[in-house]
């Protein structure tokens, strides 16, 4: 397995896991149902795949959806600018004594 391949699958399972699941779940279904022509097993993985996708792309445009919404910006610190200066520190080396 390419190691790009994998870096992608690790990094969409940790940003979606319940629909990287799901679509996990219908491709592996999906594959024995082909492979031991059950049809019935193979149309139940690829709809579980189909789902999941539908679930992937509502999560995507409802996000959307919330970005578009204007928030305004809570500052619950004043800025620096009214704050005093602290002193800078300065690690002046001693030499231990002897």
């Amino acid at each position: 397995m390419n190691a790009a391949w994998l870096r992608f699958v690790k990094s969409a399972y940790r940003s979606e896991p319940i629909t990287s699941f799901v679509v996990t779940v219908g491709a592996v279904d999906a594959a024995i149902g082909g492979i031991g022509n059950s049809a019935s097993l193979f149309s139940f993985g690829l709809l579980l795949v189909g789902i999941a996708a539908m679930m992937r792309w509502w999560q995507i445009h409802r996000s959307d959806d919330a970005t578009e919404t204007e928030t305004v910006a809570q500052h619950y610190l004043p800025p620096s600018s009214s704050r005093p200066q602290l002193p800078l520190l300065t690690s002046a080396k001693k030499r231990p004594p002897m």
